[in-house]
């Protein structure tokens, strides 16, 4: 019940917020529109009285204006209800006015609006002015000629009231349309409402650890909001089988960590036990145990150190924009001629020469231990699983994806190869081709893995390949700088 009464009140304020500012700007548009219509009438009877002045001065000419015959024959040729004809000089004196004969009662019309809009525009008019000689209120259009000015009034009547009142027709279409939106609105608010009701019960359910199924989303409506909240809650299921799944890894690590460190660690108990039951063992057997216990000390230490170095890589995956942040400038080519001296020995050993092919200059952006650690360990990799191998061939691509540059390399050897089944597999932590086969070489099953994962916090990926005439080849990508 309570998440009903939570979505009907965000149905409520969504409504009332959306439906408020329309209200307002529709009340604000109709008052605009109202004083429009009202200004554009008043500029028609304006324009009408200035007609009438022009075509008075083009009759009698501008020179005769002042002509009290002319003036007021014309004025009675042309009369119209209430009108009245003033004729004021650019002092604010009346000269000649059609009501009324003694124009020396009648002041100074200087101030007056009109007359000061025709002095400095050349016409102007004023509403709704009571005159002080008729005690009527009128409507004043004045225009300029020369010297002179011509005044016409009309008196508000109430048909000239009505006339100049805006037309509140469209009033009654804006109120009705206000209506219609009103419930169009109330139905978009009311389907929002009902999207975020089924999420909330989604959150609610997965945050008490609730039997989730997928109920929810067969009542997800089929539009861009469904689609939406379906996407939320497949994310929801992706993150929680992503979470299952690091900690299924993480178990499964653990798990293979203590069978591999079981091994050299019964191995070393076992051979330190013999010593020390039998003190009068032969010196060169004695010393045999210990190089033994040594050997499986040694392949301990080198377990321990690729699994902190893959917690390591987890943890900056964990916060890779922190970690990227870091990053210096590094010279991958510097790096891979490092790895080849430091394992000179190994190859010499097994007869395998490398070569480079890449350009001169190679600098990614990155941590240069990383860098060194995934050379080292496909180097490794190569030398002790690529049996009868020859050669190995370091082959470096500028490559373009997404509007981004990379750099990738290819370590490529010529040995046996692997079996197309088991490519997919190879990054995988502790697998293994042959289940006996990490044990008798001396590696620890995490070689490839911390190749993965350190190209990974790079921003780049990792693909094994079939070389091409036999043996193994791995793809990778690093972000050019």
């Amino acid at each position: 019940m309570a998440i009903v009464l939570k979505s009907k009140s965000f149905q409520r304020n969504l409504l009332f917020s959306i439906g408020g500012v329309f209200l307002l700007f529709a009340i604000c548009f109709s008052v605009y529109q109202y004083q429009r219509e009202k200004e554009y009438k008043i500029d028609i009877l304006h324009s009408r009285l200035q007609m009438y002045n022009y075509e008075m001065v083009q009759t009698i000419g501008e020179d005769s204006l002042t002509n009290n015959r002319l003036f007021r024959d014309y004025v009675e040729r042309h009369s119209m209800e209430g009108l009245r004809v003033s004729i004021i000089d650019k002092d604010g004196l009346v000269i000649l006015d059609s009501y009324e004969t003694q124009v020396d009662s009648l002041g100074n019309h200087l101030q007056r609006t009109e007359i000061q809009q025709a002095l400095h525009h050349g016409n102007g008019y004023d509403i709704k002015r009571l005159s002080q000689s008729t005690h009527e209120t009128y409507f004043y259009s004045a225009t300029r000629f020369g010297n002179v000015i011509v005044r016409t009034a009309v008196p508000y009547s109430a048909e000239l009231t009505r006339s100049l009142q805006a037309d509140s027709t469209y009033m009654y279409y804006a109120i009705v349309l206000t209506l219609l939106l009103g419930v169009v609105l109330y139905y978009i608010t009311h389907r929002i409402s009902r999207h975020i009701g089924y999420l909330r019960e989604f959150a609610m359910k997965a945050e008490e650890g609730q039997q989730l199924d997928h109920e929810l989303e067969r009542r997800l409506p089929d539009d861009e909001l469904g689609d939406i909240s379906h996407t939320i809650i497949m994310l929801y299921w992706k993150l929680r089988h992503s979470e299952e799944d690091k900690i299924r890894i993480k178990r499964q690590l653990t798990q293979n960590a203590a069978h591999e460190l079981k091994t050299p660690a019964a191995s070393i108990h076992g051979y330190l036990e013999s010593i020390l039951d039998h003190p009068d063992m032969p010196e060169d057997k004695k010393k045999h145990f210990l190089e033994r216990c040594y050997a499986q000390s040694e392949r301990m230490t080198k377990l321990l150190l690729d699994m902190s170095a893959l917690t390591k890589l987890d943890e900056m995956d964990d916060s890779r924009t922190d970690t990227r942040q870091a990053y210096l400038q590094v010279n991958v080519g510097a790096i891979v001629q490092n790895v080849l001296e430091d394992t000179s020995l190994q190859l010499n050993e097994k007869h395998i020469t490398p070569s480079i092919q890449m350009p001169k200059h190679v600098e990614v952006q990155g941590d240069a231990s990383l860098i060194y650690s995934i050379f080292r360990n496909l180097i490794d990799n190569a030398i002790a699983y690529a049996t009868g191998a020859s050669r190995i061939a370091i082959i470096c691509n500028e490559v373009e994806h997404e509007g981004r540059h990379f750099y990738e390399f290819q370590v490529s050897d010529d040995g046996p190869g692997v079996e197309p089944k088991h490519l997919e597999h190879l990054f995988e932590r502790f697998y293994r081709i042959d289940k006996g086969r990490s044990r008798k070489l001396g590696g620890t099953g995490l070689g490839l893995a911390i190749v993965k994962n350190a190209v990974a916090v790079h921003g780049g990926t990792t693909t094994a390949l079939s070389t091409p005439g036999g043996g193994l080849t791995i793809k990778f990508t690093l972000a050019r700088f």
